[in-house]
């Protein structure tokens, strides 16, 4: 059976706020340099201006399954269809001053087929030894023997975290939840 990426199944269970995320708002951006899909480094800490780093668990790819029990884990599932969101609003982000980098743990070459395949004008990035995790103790689960992470939207302004987005649910409402913060702090 195929699964259909870009949608979300009916009946996903709902992630409930396990206050993991309640110490981010007003930390510093780590100072880490992490590999993008556009084939350079960024230093997360050295982003100047307003930033939105959605953070997922990782992305399906066409014709692999997913972890097995991946749609009962609250939460997990909706990494395209969130990528695809920021993807269709990234213009309306850019107006409102925000620059959008996704990043999950996966490796580069596994994060830039998506990247390609989804046309997206923003860089994935790549913390697959959990240095931006770990600095920031960002929330995460275990399944299928892999560490993975939560959803959470950081948006930070000159390095420091001003909203914390958590949970995020369904996953493809977290762009207008960005755009909505963004517009009413200017």
């Amino acid at each position: 059976m195929s699964i259909n990426l870009n949608q979300l199944p009916d009946n996903l269970p709902v992630p409930l706020d396990d206050g993991a995320a309640d110490h981010l708002r007003g930390l510093k951006l780590p100072k880490v340099s992490l590999q993008s899909t556009q084939g350079n480094l960024i230093n997360i800490g050295d982003i100047s201006g307003r930033v939105v780093i959605y953070c997922y668990p990782m992305t399906g790819q066409p014709g692999v399954p997913l972890p097995e029990g991946w749609d009962e884990i609250p939460g997990a599932r909706g990494c395209t269809p969130q990528t695809c969101a920021f993807r269709d609003h990234y213009e309306e982000l850019q107006t409102l001053g925000a620059e959008v980098i996704g990043l999950s743990v996966q490796s580069t070459e596994y994060q830039r087929e998506m990247a390609e395949r989804l046309h997206l004008p923003f860089p994935i990035v790549s913390d697959i030894d959990y240095q931006f995790q770990k600095s920031l103790n960002l929330p995460t689960f275990v399944t299928a023997g892999m560490t993975l992470l939560k959803r959470v939207t950081l948006i930070a302004n000159t390095g420091v975290i001003e909203a914390v987005h958590y949970p995020i649910f369904p996953s493809d409402s977290d762009a207008e939840w960005v755009i909505n913060y963004l517009q009413n702090h200017q």
